[in-house]
């Protein structure tokens, strides 16, 4: 099945809904100038309330160093998402494998990337998947049993002015390439930006990802979640997984 992840949660209500509408994960974003941005404290105590499978993921922009795995260890976080906007990955999400030695079972570490970036400039791609394998390598070295370290890949619309959130979907159609390469390099794709219970479908029959992220297309207003569409867009995605099932 479609992993499907409900991001941007502030409450605890959100939280259950969107775990009772059968989420797989829920994405708490630490961006202070997101009108979703969460503090870790809060963050800590809604994730303490969920159950243990479902996957907790912290949402930073442009993160390195220590600041994000600081965070994990006071949330709880299973699972870290570096928006990394237009820079791409450097030598920083190397390093933040190496903070995380404290650990028992370290987050797994996911990147999300524009999507026109890449479809504008094609080489590209092919520097961040061989950068990918080379981080991939380096967390087998310091953790030979970590699985999902630098294997997920987000593609959402996200601009210069706003990394994430933005609401407005990308050119899927366009997009089959990148999708294609990154299943061809053993990467989990997972598409995000501006998905909603109408759209996910087609999204999901045009680039077949691995999962697929929402945050702006749930809501009431920027926050709060809208709990009807939140359980809508769950079964709008287990339905297309069951037609492409048949």
């Amino acid at each position: 099945m479609t992993w499907v992840k409900i991001c941007g949660i502030t409450n605890l209500e959100d939280a259950l809904v969107a775990v009772e509408a059968g989420a797989d994960a829920l994405g708490f974003v630490f961006y202070e100038k997101s009108p979703r941005n969460i503090l870790p404290e809060k963050a800590r105590d809604i994730a303490a309330r969920l159950p243990e499978n479902v996957e907790k993921v912290g949402v930073f922009v442009n993160a390195s160093g220590f600041t994000p795995v600081d965070t994990a260890r006071v949330v709880g976080l299973t699972a870290m998402q570096n928006t990394l906007g237009f820079d791409g990955a450097n030598e920083s999400d190397s390093k933040m494998v190496v903070a995380m030695a404290g650990f028992p079972r370290p987050p797994k570490l996911f990147l999300a990337f524009p999507a026109d970036w890449l479809r504008d400039r094609p080489e590209r791609l092919y520097d961040l998947t061989t950068r990918f394998s080379h981080l991939r390598k380096d967390s087998a070295d310091n953790y030979p049993r970590y699985e999902g370290c630098f294997d997920t890949f987000f593609l959402d619309s996200s601009v210069c002015s706003q990394p994430g959130g933005t609401g407005r979907t990308f050119d899927w159609e366009k997009t089959r390439p990148i999708a294609d390469r990154l299943r061809d390099e053993g990467l989990k794709l997972v598409v995000a930006g501006g998905l909603t219970p109408d759209n996910v479908a087609e999204a999901m029959n045009i680039l077949h990802p691995w999962g697929v992220d929402v945050s702006s297309g749930v809501e009431s207003r920027p926050g709060k979640k809208d709990h009807d569409k939140v359980r809508a867009f769950v079964k709008a995605v287990r339905e297309a997984d069951k037609a492409s099932s048949n």
